[in-house]
């Protein structure tokens, strides 16, 4: 009713038309309906076609009705609030509780959404389009296994996950579990033929097998070049998982990905193909970098409610404008922060020698230089400073605007961090800490001394 597309125009015109008086929002647990799954929702709503209301009295994932009387649990959302979080579909945010909505909406009221349609006309904040490049039941014609090349086909390898035939080139079919965060090569497939049910099963990635900027992964199908061709023409695109949960470690997974086919467990963003390359490559580095910051995933969890990264949730969220990243950091702009470090964390492999060549990653002579070596310790670094780098662009941690607040800012940037509870248990096992809060804590001060290139350990 508040949340699903398919009732949006319905929740939208009583929403932001101030017609709601109370929201509230249950999860079923077997304490309400015994012979009912425990996962599923309902929720009960007030409202009235002719009386208008202040604010909506709300609350979420409800397990009784005694939480009603915590009042962090149940807060007022206004019209405009519901009209500035969703402003194309119009549907209800679900917040967990008051410190989540105030942390949002405040993040919404000072950056623009990747995709607003609410004028009636679709204002982009940047010149990308949403694809979906083969769906994996009505394109299996397309599909062929490495058997089925050699056999069917009369393939052969060519280098770099290629295959050639007399009717063209094929090229590898990336799905889900292929791609992390900044990562194109987080796992491939094993084929097992003595498991009738599930003959192919993933094969993570080793450490050893990251060192190795050759190495590429196994994939179960190969499709037709021309046929991905017909999608997207680009050397590399931003590809991310559609697959996801708030119950995750991170709901948002994406990484700048080389050209290839893709599934349809992969969305794909594609920068506009009439820029020149190295404004596409300048264009993804910086929406990868958004994409994956914390403060980003953090504004995500509060929107999922399915288990599908849809469109229609990833346009209505807030992303870092074009201009932002002309801000100077000392010697350094933004953009330029965000071209160092996503250009470290995605070429890590020859496949993404197109992607650093129109980095401008390249020696005297043109030619683009070697693959950055995979340091856990360093990447973990680069991220935690990016990280920092947009809690500043978003204004959670921002002296320069007038309601600066030092200590509560600085607990607002913990409390974010606390709410991806598996990557700080994580963390923590690992390094006896949760060290990618601590270091973005200690790299939003020296940004903001303008020092981008300070020594900060931690």
């Amino acid at each position: 009713i508040a949340s699903d597309l398919s009732a949006s125009a319905f929740f939208r015109k009583v929403a932001t038309g101030s017609h709601v008086k109370a929201l509230y929002d249950f999860e079923n647990k077997k304490v309400f309906f015994p012979d009912v799954h425990a996962s599923f929702k309902f929720c009960v709503m007030t409202f009235s076609p002719s009386r208008t209301f202040g604010a909506a009295d709300c609350a979420f994932y409800l397990h009784s009705l005694s939480e009603l009387a915590d009042l962090e649990r149940r807060f007022p959302i206004t019209a405009a609030d519901f009209a500035r979080v969703n402003p194309n579909t119009g549907t209800a945010p679900i917040f967990r509780n008051q410190r989540d909505m105030a942390l949002t909406t405040a993040i919404y009221a000072r950056a623009p959404v990747l995709v607003d349609h609410s004028s009636g006309e679709k204002v982009e904040s940047w010149p990308v389009k949403y694809v979906r490049m083969f769906d994996m039941a009505n394109d299996s014609h397309l599909f062929r296994t490495r058997a089925e090349l050699e056999e069917q086909e009369g393939a052969w390898p060519i280098g770099g996950n290629r295959w050639q035939s007399a009717t063209g080139e094929w090229v590898p079919l990336f799905q889900g579990r292929t791609v992390e965060a900044y990562d194109h090569r987080f796992a491939g497939v094993d084929y097992n033929p003595e498991n009738i049910r599930r003959g192919f099963v993933s094969l993570p990635t080793t450490s050893e097998q990251r060192l190795d900027s050759s190495f590429n992964v196994q994939f179960q199908y190969f499709v037709p070049k021309k046929a991905a061709l017909d999608v997207y023409s680009g050397d590399h695109l931003i590809a991310y998982r559609r697959s996801t949960a708030t119950t995750n470690s991170r709901t948002m997974v994406s990484a700048i990905c080389p050209f290839a086919g893709y599934g349809d467990s992969l969305f794909l963003l594609c920068v506009d193909g009439t820029l020149e390359a190295v404004e596409r490559a300048r264009i993804a580095s910086h929406l990868q970098a958004n994409l994956m910051s914390v403060p980003f995933d953090f504004v995500g969890r509060n929107k999922l409610q399915g288990q599908n990264y849809s469109w229609y949730i990833l346009e209505q969220l807030p992303v870092i404008p074009p201009a932002a990243y002309a801000r100077p950091f000392g010697p350094k702009t933004a953009a330029a922060i965000v071209r160092e470090a996503v250009l470290e964390l995605t070429y890590t492999a020859h496949d993404m020698a197109p992607f650093a060549r129109d980095m401008g990653h390249v020696d005297e002579g043109g030619e683009v230089l070697p693959p950055f070596t995979w340091d856990e310790d360093r990447r973990l670094a680069l991220r935690a400073k990016l990280d920092a780098l947009y809690f500043i662009l978003y204004g959670i941690f921002d002296p320069a605007l007038p309601s600066h607040d030092a200590a509560k800012a600085r607990d607002d940037v913990r409390y974010i961090y606390s709410t991806f509870p598996i990557v700080e248990r994580q963390e923590t096992q690992t390094w006896g800490s949760y060290r990618s809060r601590d270091l973005c804590l200690s790299w939003i001060n020296a940004l903001l001394a303008g020092q981008p290139d300070a020594k900060v350990e931690g």
